[in-house]
Parts: C-alpha cells; structure tokens; sequence
C-alpha cells in the first residue's frame, strides 16, 4: 500500500467523527456558548478490537463523543487502549458485555472480518448504531444478514471506507464528483468500463499472502486464542495466523483483495450507479489457489447485466491508461479526457446529488449515511465475488437479485461457510 494511501486512512481517523443516537436536551447556547457541546448532546461509544486499525478508532474521539468501553481478546492490546482511551474507558475481553451496557449510542467494529457480521448484528439488537471496518463482511451471506438486522432494529450504519468522498481518488490527482456528474449526463456513453491497474496503487493485490508452511506454536498467555477464532475453524496457533497477518486466510479475510478491495471498488460501484445490483458474470485468472493460505490473482472481471464491466489488472503498469471508458470516450488520470472541450462540457453540468457525509448528523437526525449498509453490502459484494471466483478457478455467473451463484454448488458453498461452536447468525 503507497504512502500516500496510509497517509489518507490516518488522517481520516484523526478527523472523523464517531457516534449514535442522542437527543438535544439543553440548547447549546445555555450552557456555555457556540464552542460548547452539552452533556445530553456527547454520543457514547465503545470500540471492539482495538489491535492495528482498532487504536486508530480509540484515537479518533472528538468533542462530540466519548469513548466508554473497549474490548479485546488480547490483553496487551486491552491494555494499551485502555490506557489512550481516558479516564471513563473500561476495558472488556468479552464484547457481549459491552453491548449489555445501555449508555453506549455507537460500537466500533474493526476486529478482524470473521467477526464483523455477529458483533454487528449483535450490536443491532442491542439497540447500537454501528461503525465497521472495511471489508463490511466476509461473505456474501453474512452481509445479507447484516443488512437485514440493521433495517430491522432501525439502527444508523456505517462502513468505514471513504474513497467514495474523495477529491484525489486512489491518488490518481482525479476528483469523484466531476467523474460522477460526468457519467450521470452521459457524456461517456452507455456501457462503461472502469479498469484499476498496478499504476492506481493496485499492487495491493501481493500482500497479505498466505504461508503454507505454518507449523503449530504455543498460543502466548495474552491472547484468548480460542476467542480470536470464534467462528473460523480450528487451526493450530501460529503468530502469522493473528493481528497484523491474519488477512493472508481465508477463514479470516481474503488476502489484499480482502484488505484494499472494497476501498478501490466503492468508488467505482457509485460511479457507475451500481448501488443497487450486483454483476452477473465473474471471472479471474489467478494461480491455483490453497484452500488456507490465501495466493496472488493476475486479472479479475465483474460484469453486469447491462454490459458495464469491472477490471482489476494486476499486471498491467501503463499510468496513461483509461480509468473508465465508454463508446464515446474515455476518462484518464487527473481527470483528463478524450472527449473534445470536455472541460467546457463539465462546467455547464448539474452537480450529482449530494451525499450524507456527515456520521454525527446522520446518527442524531436517524437519517442514512452515505456510505451505508445496503450500498456496503454490494460494494464488499464485489470483493466476495471476486473471491469466490479466485477460489473456484472458474467462470461464475450471479443471480444479482437473489444474491446466488447459477448451476453452481461449488461456488454457493461460499455464499454462507460454516460457523465453530456456538457462533451463529
């Protein structure tokens, strides 16, 4: 991953807000100015896995939240989040006891994605509005069930992937709003092909690879083990299997498509006003894969119904290649195009609709923000596809409204895997 993509994730952690429902009770004026936020209107929060992306969500409080809890299977991990989260932060190992708590408004979700779907859907039914980590969940059926809590405890979702947003998309110096009103009035034709090359940072595709060549180590008196896996299978413990590591298993996450994957593929999915559907046709050229250990992929293609297309080019390294294309016209890096007096063109356009940004104003006014659980269901659709398809090693072809792969056991296998012991949806 470039500099220049770490630098983005840690500002926004620094400058993003965290929180949940809460009414104004005592006018802000009252009690001590326009700078002053009252009690009634602090949202609580509690972050559960505060190991790597975790401490960032610990840090990122602002005046407008307070961080009640952590919680991790950890204990160094506990530790340390305990210590950087103020004097009001309890830690936990057991994240049930969290959302047992009623003064928390918010729970922060950036464990590992084997666990994303239960706690959130746990979280639902506990009343929480929810923040998680990107990739929203590690299967396809997980996210349809997650989806399904959140409408019907009518919580406020976020998934924390923020490319959508930006003003220097995959650091290519290419803004996503005039991309975006470009493509609603048609200015490229219809249908439209959006190709990511090692040249948008797609290298990402080489890390997190698994090992093949683990052999068991005794499980150090910190980690609760057992707890970290949860519902993945057993396997014996090895430090590369944990943390910083785990996202080379595909009991856990799915390698650096699994990591990257929805950060580069939302922004592409709104482009093409693909919010609502997924693609049909789906195919990979990838090595063999291990059935643990997760290896590298060469070229991926989403096709959708009406003939817009995904392309993940892993090998190709061209930076003066289109980034999305369409029969009259193709749109480069730094928003540059072949479309004559394209500039003039943009100009005279509307703006596309504009975007709930905002996740305090979405939790307190209970409406949904922009990037939220039926549109992050879909995006990190795309990831699970993409998956599967390196997984199988063949050509897939997707019911996009009944989210099921057509004539093929194999591939549904995938849809919803198994889950250990006592873990169920």
């Amino acid at each position: 991953m470039n500099k220049s993509i770490r630098f983005t994730r840690r500002q926004f952690l620094r400058a993003s807000a965290t929180a949940a429902a809460a009414f104004t009770i005592v006018p802000r004026h009252v009690l001590g100015g326009a700078g002053f936020t009252p009690p009634s209107e602090i949202l609580t929060r509690a972050v559960i896995g505060v190991g790597g992306m975790g401490m960032g969500h610990v840090k990122s409080i602002n005046t407008s939240c307070k961080l009640l809890a952590v919680c991790d299977v950890d204990a160094k991990h506990l530790q340390n989040a305990v210590q950087a989260g103020g004097p009001d932060c309890k830690g936990y190992r057991d994240f049930r006891e969290v959302l047992e708590r009623k003064d928390i408004d918010i729970v922060h979700i950036p464990t590992p994605p084997h666990w994303h779907a239960l706690i959130a859907i746990a979280a639902a039914k506990a009343g929480k509005d929810i923040w998680c980590e990107k990739p929203m969940t590690r299967t396809i059926g997980e996210g349809e069930a997650l989806v399904a809590a959140v409408r019907k405890h009518r919580r406020i979702f976020r998934l924390n992937t923020w490319f959508r947003f930006q003003d220097n998309l995959y650091g290519m110096g290419t803004p996503v709003k005039p991309i975006k009103k470009a493509l609603v009035h048609g200015l490229l034709g219809w249908p439209l092909k959006a190709t990511l090359n090692a040249s948008t940072g797609f290298d990402w595709k080489f890390y997190w690879v698994g090992r093949t060549d683990l052999v068991p180590q005794p499980v150090p008196p910190e980690l609760d083990y057992d707890f970290w896996l949860g519902p993945a299978p057993f396997k014996p413990y090895h430090p590369h299997r944990v943390h910083g590591t785990f996202r080379g298993y595909w009991d856990y996450d799915g390698g650096g498509l699994g990591d990257m994957g929805q950060h580069y593929l939302d922004p592409v999915q709104y482009l093409l006003g693909k919010d609502d559907e997924s693609p049909v046709l789906i195919e990979s050229d990838a090595p063999k894969q291990d059935t643990d250990a997760v290896g590298t992929f060469r070229y991926i293609r989403m096709v959708y119904r009406d003939g817009c297309e995904i392309i993940l080019d892993g090998e190709n390294r061209d930076k003066s290649a289109a980034f999305l294309e369409g029969p009259q016209g193709k749109i480069f890096k730094g928003l540059k195009s072949d479309i004559p007096n394209f500039e003039s063109k943009l100009a005279g356009l509307s703006d596309p609709e504009p975007q709930l940004t905002d996740f305090v104003e979405a939790v307190k006014t209970r409406r949904k923000f922009a990037l939220n659980e039926s549109n992050g269901h879909r995006s990190c659709t795309l990831v699970n596809l993409a998956k599967v398809a390196m997984q199988t090693g063949k050509v897939l072809r997707f019911d996009s409204k009944r989210q099921r792969f057509i004539g093929d056991r194999e591939a549904n296998r995938h849809i919803l895997e198994p889950m250990r012991g006592p873990w169920k949806l």
